[in-house]
């Protein structure tokens, strides 16, 4: 019997260990992601977590800006990260001999980082006003520009601990190694995290920026559903279908038909306890009163009379998309990485699949009333003289 290609790991201090390991390839992908992100910043420290993930590249105590970006240079790798609402990764790409140098940057910059001294967020504020989860990920300029060394290391010291942290990693690789190497890495990490943050609770609502551009930018958003609920595969397999490429009806109904928006699509996003769906549009000033009946008529026939044709294509982008993400090194620790924080296991490929296939056009109609059944967001900006009120839209909607 073969070994397996999937592995996992439990350190002492809580940290997860989890490898892919692909003997095709030459190279390793591994990053370190925690469960930690926007929405587990204080209100007077908002942007924190943002703003750490770019200081971290500024320096350690063993290496400058300079040393860091020549190290994983001089091997031809490379280092980023991103932050999110609830989590935050730092990743790189190697290849295989030169893992233990990516781990040893990674641990490096996340432990000893010196800190020196020297997209449409109003749309996710509207749905979630007065709450973590509903503030900017880049934080506001005037309370990033006053953030202290303390409050940056403060939020390290309480959120970043190795019961909110997994490292993963996809490629040429042996687990045992990695593990090893991982374990004496992060040898000081913490155990546990005092990591907390509010519920997300949607409420709706709209924000309006007038300005003088040449289109209007618009959202129609709808309280969505967390990454456990049970209409989760449903929403994803509706908002491809709806929105979610050239043959969606959206990008028909609006775009080929009507030619009323350059640009058209639809979007889901979920958290551990909700979740928000929405619809984007780029359009002219003087289409926008059009634009704003069409959207709200499909919406409103969304959940009827799905047929089997798009149904179908739906699925089928969306497994196509999920089975060629595999040939990834990348995709593959970021999949793993995700699964383990959110779900608190690997979700394997092919039970990904049947949940997707399993889908139908009853499960499809039950996520849309869910939807439509709280107020909507609206976010605009540009020129917005042809919007209708909030009011208006929401009628429209009833």
């Amino acid at each position: 019997m073969s070994a397996p290609t999937r592995q996992i790991t439990r350190l002492d201090n809580g940290l997860t260990v989890l490898t892919d390991r692909m003997a095709s390839v030459e190279s390793v992908s591994l990053g370190v992601w925690i469960g930690v992100g926007t929405r587990h910043e204080t209100a007077a420290h908002g942007g924190v977590a943002h703003l750490l993930e770019h200081m971290t590249f500024k320096g350690t105590r063993r290496r400058d800006a300079f040393a860091i970006a020549k190290e994983i240079e001089d091997v031809g790798g490379h280092l980023n990260a991103y932050t999110a609402r609830e989590q935050t990764a730092y990743y790189a790409k190697v290849l295989s001999e030169d893992a233990p140098l990516a781990i040893d940057l990674l641990a490096d910059i996340l432990q000893n980082s010196l800190f020196d001294e020297t997209e449409f967020d109003d749309f996710q504020e509207t749905a979630f006003p007065d709450q973590p989860v509903g503030r900017p990920v880049l934080g506001r300029a005037e309370t990033v520009a006053q953030m202290s060394r303390a409050a940056v290391t403060d939020f390290v010291r309480q959120n970043y601990a190795g019961d909110r942290m997994v490292v993963a990693a996809a490629g040429k690789l042996e687990h045992d190694a990695i593990v090893a190497q991982v374990a004496a890495a992060f040898a000081d990490l913490p155990a546990v995290s005092q990591a907390k943050t509010a519920p997300a609770r949607y409420r709706g609502g709209e924000h309006r920026t007038d300005k003088e551009l040449e289109q209007v930018h618009l959202v129609l958003g709808f309280d969505g559903v967390s990454f456990g609920d049970p209409d989760f595969y449903a929403l994803q397999v509706f908002s491809t279908m709806f929105g979610g490429g050239m043959s969606s009806r959206l990008f028909q109904e609006v775009r080929e038909k009507r030619g009323l928006a350059y640009s058209i699509y639809s979007f889901t996003s979920s958290f551990n306890d909700g979740g928000i769906f929405g619809i984007y549009a780029g359009t002219g000033p003087d289409q926008i009163g059009e634009l704003i009946p069409v959207l709200t008529d499909q919406m409103g026939a969304a959940g009827a009379a799905v047929n089997d044709a798009e149904l179908a294509r739906a699925k089928a982008q969306l497994k196509s998309g999920l089975l060629m993400s595999q040939e990834s090194t990348a995709n593959r620790a970021e999949q793993m990485a995700q699964h383990m924080l959110v779900r608190g296991r690997i979700v394997e490929v092919a039970d990904l699949v049947r949940k997707i296939e399993a889908i139908d056009s009853a499960a499809i109609g039950r996520a849309v009333a869910r939807l439509r059944a709280a107020p909507p967001t609206v976010a605009a900006t540009g020129p917005l003289a042809g919007l209708e009120s909030y009011e208006q839209i929401c009628a429209r909607l009833a």
